[in-house]
């Protein structure tokens, strides 16, 4: 049986791609790290400290392309801590009530961020994949409604708290309803000309036989 973070990888469209605008602004996201070795002449990655050099047991943050790189099986130059925003606190409040939690203040590429934790390894992987799932099932119904049932209005203060991926979902569901109501009309004005067409018809034939 496929664990957590399988499913959500499987489930998750952003997967690791070089020419995904979404993948790369989520790379830059940033996670705190300790330092388990020294870093000499790299005290600049550091904006806590003047320091030259980086000492074992410092603490900062990098982006998550650079940690990812300096956290491995084959060296572990660093060990990653979650954002706060994906510790057990918060998937506490994501299960009580996902829809009232502001995602994208949180980070605007939530999810995607969140799938790229996964990578390393963390005794909390399995919850935060299954927070993930939860939270996006949880959220997925009312973006839906609210792309369908406002059409008309302004959906600024509608998309405030989604994150770039729910962003695009609900712009998807507005796209989709117009697209079928144009059809719908299009529909109906052709049903119009068809039954106008008949009514000609009928009219003409019930004149020949009148004229019989």
């Amino acid at each position: 049986m496929a664990s957590a973070p399988e499913i959500y990888t499987r489930f998750s469209s952003s997967t690791d791609n070089y020419y995904n605008i979404e993948d790369i602004l989520a790379s830059q996201e940033k996670v705190p790290v300790k330092t388990e070795l020294p870093m000499y002449h790299l005290g600049f990655l550091n904006s806590s400290s003047d320091s030259e050099h980086i000492l074992p047991g410092a603490k900062m943050e990098l982006p998550f392309w650079l940690a990812t790189g300096l956290c491995s099986r084959k060296r572990k130059i660093v060990s990653v801590e979650l954002p706060k925003s994906y510790r057990a606190g918060y998937r506490e409040i994501f299960t009580a009530d996902p829809n009232v939690v502001d995602l994208h203040k949180m980070g605007p590429y939530f999810y995607s961020f969140g799938t790229k934790l996964l990578c390393f390894e963390s005794t909390e992987s399995d919850d935060i994949a299954r927070s993930l799932l939860q939270t996006f099932v949880g959220r997925f119904r009312r973006i839906m409604d609210n792309s369908q049932n406002a059409l008309n209005e302004d959906i600024t203060k509608l998309m405030t708290k989604l994150d770039e991926m729910e962003r695009s979902l609900f712009r998807a569901g507005q796209q989709s309803l117009m697209a079928f109501q144009q059809w719908e009309t299009r529909k109906m004005t052709k049903m119009a000309a068809s039954d106008m067409v008949a009514g000609h018809r009928k009219r003409k034939r019930a004149m020949m036989e009148d004229g019989d």
